[in-house]
């Protein structure tokens, strides 16, 4: 490990791409990737709580992946569903705080149940908080804010002239909770795909060639290390 310990990024984003693409390669369907890609996050999580990673937040799924096939869709509900109710355990024993963030609208009663209860189980947990971003879309983030901000001027809440950014932060699905410093999208994709847009602002980006279930705990050392040889200026000389 060659990463200074001292200079760790309090918050990584990563866009988990490539689980189709790497079932594919293997000639197994778009669900045997979306598997395996579950598997590589858990253990990427732990691994980030383990070296002192305050915030981890994740893209599982899009508010426009539900363009998708509807057996794909059908078949990463049924993911989601098994996966928040067997891993609220192991995160809870591993001091792992979960929450999901993003529009509970079209998600069913049953997932709905599991997102509650694995969030309250794991409320007390003071380890890393692991941001599970699901039916999620940051323009459907930012709109949530300014439509909340809006209801406030209506109630004579607050005067349009002193909206302020930290205003519109207090409406985001992350209150609270620091910027991520580092993004990391595999796959090789080279876009945001209407990830945390307000977040990411002046975050540091890597893209890696590696599709998910390929991505090790050896990529996430060589990710913080690049990370830490580059300069944050936040619009400064």
């Amino acid at each position: 490990m060659n990463y200074e310990k001292e200079n760790l990024p309090k918050h990584i984003a990563i866009i988990m791409d490539g689980n189709r693409r790497w079932a594919k390669k293997q000639g197994k369907p778009a669900a045997f990737g979306h598997k395996a890609g579950a598997k590589t996050l858990e253990k990427i999580v732990r691994y980030a709580n383990k070296l002192g990673i305050l915030y981890i937040t994740v893209y599982a799924f899009s508010t426009e992946n539900w363009r998708r096939a509807e057996e794909e869709v059908s078949a990463l509900m049924m993911l989601f569903q098994s996966y928040l109710d067997d891993y609220s355990k192991r995160a809870d024993s591993e001091n792992i705080k979960v929450k999901i963030i993003g529009t509970r609208k079209g998600l069913s009663e049953k997932m709905l149940k599991k997102i509650d209860e694995c969030m309250e189980r794991t409320k007390n947990n003071t380890g890393i908080v692991f941001n599970i971003a699901l039916n999620y879309g940051g323009r459907e983030e930012i709109l949530h804010a300014v439509k909340n901000i809006a209801l406030d001027v209506e109630a004579g809440k607050i005067n349009p002239e002193e909206i302020t950014q930290k205003d519109i932060e207090n409406g985001l699905y992350t209150k609270g909770q620091p910027d991520p410093d580092l993004l990391i999208r595999t796959s090789g994709e080279l876009r945001l795909s209407n990830f945390l847009p307000w977040q990411l602002s002046y975050s540091e980006f890597l893209f890696v060639e590696k599709n998910w279930p390929d991505f090790t705990e050896k990529d996430l050392e060589e990710a913080i290390e690049e990370y830490q040889k580059r300069t944050r200026k936040f619009g400064a000389n």
